[in-house]
């Protein structure tokens, strides 16, 4: 993967021109930023509601995996979130030492309740039970759930969800991918929840279970990098509920999400968000759709 930093500008929101639909606060009720309008200038650092007033502060886990985060380092501006995070710091009128980072585990960053950060970007799917409790951005990556087994397994050559039913299956708790496997997959034994995805990962890696459930550019990561000998066996189908989404996490009703969604819909609109995910994410192109 390129290890090119985010270039930065310093200068504030105030040399956007654009004016951009967003939500001053979570007026609908339902986790969602409601959709009134509002100029991008009312979203200029001084007029944003901060846990550190001048600072940014943004939550995700630790270990920090990649192709997300390089290095387990989120502050180094590389891999596909670090870069996208920064990107909305950089629209927001934030220098890159004006961003701190905080580490807040995925399970508890979307329970009810305060939050020690001013948003949080952790690979977290938009769900509306999680909606009940937080308040989620707009999506800033379209997910899909990869399967991965061991080269010599005998789901290796699976091309279709049925012939991984009777599949050992080990998951990240709370993750969406616990939910693709008992509503896709519907395998006939229990899958394996594990409190952290290296858990999950060692799993696979030690025999445990037949096969690892997760999104698809980490499984990209664990077969180049962390289970030797292990393969993609492909991706889950689309869910008919539409299509997944990683969001940006907040507490509930945080009116700071709808200047995330300016920032968010200025990345998209210029092509930068998708400049960054080409950098960081190209690989996540190529894996079959199990039938």
């Amino acid at each position: 993967m390129p290890r090119s930093s985010l270039p930065w500008a310093v200068a504030g929101l105030t040399a956007l021109t654009v004016v951009t639909a967003c939500a001053p606060a979570d007026s609908t009720g339902d986790g969602k930023a409601s959709t009134s309008a509002t100029s991008a200038a009312a979203c200029t650092k001084d007029k944003l509601k901060l846990t550190r007033p001048g600072t940014l502060t943004i939550a995700t886990d630790k270990p920090a995996f990649e192709p997300w985060f390089k290095n387990d380092d989120p502050a180094g501006g590389q891999g596909f979130e670090s870069a996208v995070a920064y990107a909305v710091a950089n629209r927001l009128g934030f220098a890159k030492n004006e961003v701190k980072w905080t580490t807040e585990s995925f399970d508890s960053s979307y329970a009810p309740g305060p939050k020690k950060f001013d948003f949080d970007i952790n690979q977290i799917s938009i769900t509306p039970e999680r909606q009940k409790a937080v308040t989620f951005s707009d999506g800033y990556y379209d997910v899909a759930q990869a399967v991965v087994t061991a080269d010599g397994s005998r789901y290796a050559g699976a091309t279709s969800v049925g012939e991984l039913k009777s599949a050992r299956i080990a998951v990240q708790v709370g993750t969406t991918a616990l939910q693709a496997v008992r509503r896709q997959i519907q395998p006939t034994t229990q899958p394996r929840v594990f409190n952290n995805q290296i858990d999950a990962i060692n799993a696979l890696k030690n025999k445990q279970v037949d096969a690892l459930v997760l999104d698809l550019p980490t499984a990209f990561y664990v077969t180049a990098a962390q289970v030797k000998k292990s393969k993609i066996v492909g991706q889950l189908p689309r869910s008919a509920d539409g299509t997944e989404q990683f969001g940006l996490l907040l507490q509930r009703g945080n009116p700071l999400v709808g200047c995330l969604n300016v920032a968010l819909g200025q990345l998209k609109s210029s092509g930068e968000l998708a400049r960054i995910q080409n950098q960081w994410l190209t690989a996540s192109a190529g894996a079959a759709i199990l039938k």
